[in-house]
């Protein structure tokens, strides 16, 4: 589905969202409700500006303070790979946007991520993962980091990984990969509305991150929620 597949779907009654040089902002109503709209379209790249420009519209709707949803619509590129926007502390600028829309949820704007296109690394820590659950559409490709990347920065080689990734969807780009692991909570039919599938998310969503628990029942992070526990048992003393 296109950008606007979604929106036409999400709010069939109209919508204000918009796109500006790849950066989606703007709401609609759903059952008669604000639902604001930010997110990355056209498989852009996300660069300190466009990391800024998102933050500020996710904090512009923390401080209108209704306390409405916030969805985070994803097809991006990975961050902008280039020197300048590194020299200008991208880093610093996708942990903004990451901690602007952890703030969000936790002043009472329940996010949610919708993945339709590709995101990959830093642009897709920053915003999908940020959400606290995630949601994917058919045909979406995410990834923390493609094979070849990890060839290069593990020394290993890609051959070995490829085959380690089909029984390891840890570290396996991919959607199906993604969704072993718990960090897509759920795949949405795209043949169905997405507004009473969205509502619904809304509706049952978990009272905090449960991305470990899902990777645990579903086999794709067999440890990482009991070691998670064991760490913070150990913080507390």
């Amino acid at each position: 589905m296109t950008l606007a597949d979604i929106l036409a779907s999400l709010f069939p009654h109209g919508h204000s969202v918009t796109v500006a040089e790849g950066l989606v902002t703007g709401q609609g109503s759903l059952d008669g409700k604000p639902l604001h709209v930010v997110g990355i379209d056209g498989d852009t790249p996300l660069g300190v500006e466009g990391a800024l420009a998102l933050s500020a519209a996710v904090l512009d709707v923390v401080r209108a303070g209704d306390r409405s949803p916030i969805l985070v619509a994803i097809d991006s590129d990975s961050q902008r790979m280039s020197r300048r926007d590194e020299l200008l502390g991208l880093n610093e600028c996708l942990a903004h946007l990451a901690k602007s829309l952890l703030l969000a949820d936790r002043l009472g704007h329940p996010t949610i991520g919708l993945i339709y296109g590709h995101s990959a690394a830093g642009a897709f820590i920053a915003t999908a993962l940020a959400t606290r659950v995630l949601a994917a559409l058919p045909g979406a490709n995410p990834s923390v980091m493609d094979l070849p990347s990890v060839a290069r920065v593990t020394k290993l080689p890609l051959e070995k990984l490829q085959e380690m990734a089909k029984s390891t969807p840890v570290f396996a780009p991919g959607l199906d990969n993604m969704v072993a692991a718990g960090a897509v909570h759920v795949v949405l039919d795209a043949e169905k509305p997405l507004d009473g599938q969205i509502r619904a998310l809304i509706a049952e969503m978990p009272k905090s991150d449960v991305r470990d628990r899902l990777g645990q029942e579903r086999g794709g992070r067999p440890v990482a929620r009991d070691i998670a526990e064991r760490v913070a048992r150990q913080a507390r003393g």
